[in-house]
């Protein structure tokens, strides 16, 4: 898919975070947004998926570890074919599969429930190990928030990925600088990012998380890449594509009102305007 036609479905994405969090009345549209290009290139480029047979065993697997921003996986999932775009309007609703985080057993193409920080990653690394031990060539990608690897549990992962040259590995960490208690230096730094993971034996690529040619160049030179995992620290902003929710931690977990929705959606059609 050429760059152009990732930007517009990312833009969609993103029309479907602030609709489907509208609708709730909760939810994490700041952090979603934030990781919606990562989402956009891994769904409809990078991942060997198939929304007609999403338990295929030689399918890539996909674990968000912070699963708050369950609003821009469905999102992704359901502008890729996985269950209707009109379903998102549903998010957290009761009786709705669409929960507030995601679930294996319930929505398709959710390959690991994820709901306590720092738990994804330690899934991500018994999926890659199993790979590994059945001799299949399937690759396993999980995304982190920047406040979630204050967590410990990362990085006993991490630790055990580069023990174990885990090269079907990729851990990738949405860097937007906030998190709910405000900048994630002033909450507990985990700076440098980049040197942690490189400590633990891991092949780390440094991007801006919304320029897309440097996100397939960061893809492809992971895949090239043997002998260690691979983290791409991805440099974004909280809230992308939205003016006033852009790097304001106050919209990590709220929810937009009417008025707010209605200038939402008007700067995200502006975007795709501009996009032809």
């Amino acid at each position: 898919m050429d760059i152009l036609s990732l930007k517009k479905n990312a833009n969609e994405i993103r029309k479907g975070i602030v609709t489907a969090v509208h609708s709730a009345k909760s939810g994490h549209p700041g952090g979603s947004l934030s990781a919606a290009d990562i989402l956009t290139y891994l769904y409809f480029e990078e991942l060997n998926i198939d929304p007609k047979d999403e338990k295929k065993p030689d399918r890539d697997r996909f674990v968000l570890s912070k699963g708050h921003i369950a609003p821009g996986l469905y999102s992704t999932l359901a502008h890729r074919g996985f269950f209707p775009v009109e379903d998102l309007k549903t998010l957290r609703h009761v009786g709705s599969y669409l929960q507030g985080h995601p679930d294996m057993k319930h929505i398709p193409g959710v390959d690991m429930s994820s709901g306590s920080l720092g738990q994804g990653g330690s899934a991500a690394v018994g999926m890659a190990l199993a790979g590994k031990l059945d001799n299949k060539d399937y690759r396993v990608y999980c995304l982190f928030g920047d406040g979630e690897i204050q967590e410990g549990q990362v990085w006993e992962a991490s630790m055990f990925a580069g023990a174990r040259k885990l090269d079907n590995l990729v851990f990738i960490v949405d860097n937007n600088g906030l998190q709910i208690d405000g900048n994630i230096e002033d909450v507990c730094s985990p700076y440098p990012i980049a040197d942690k993971f490189k400590a633990f034996n891991f092949h780390v690529i440094e991007i801006d998380a919304h320029d897309f040619e440097q996100i397939a160049a960061a893809f492809k030179e992971a895949r090239e890449t043997k002998g260690k995992p691979t983290a791409i620290i991805a440099k974004s902003i909280k809230g992308k594509g939205v003016s006033f929710m852009e790097n304001q931690a106050s919209w990590h977990g709220t929810a937009p009102n009417d008025e707010q929705y209605e200038k939402a959606l008007a700067d995200l059609e502006e975007i795709g305007k501009s996009l032809g």
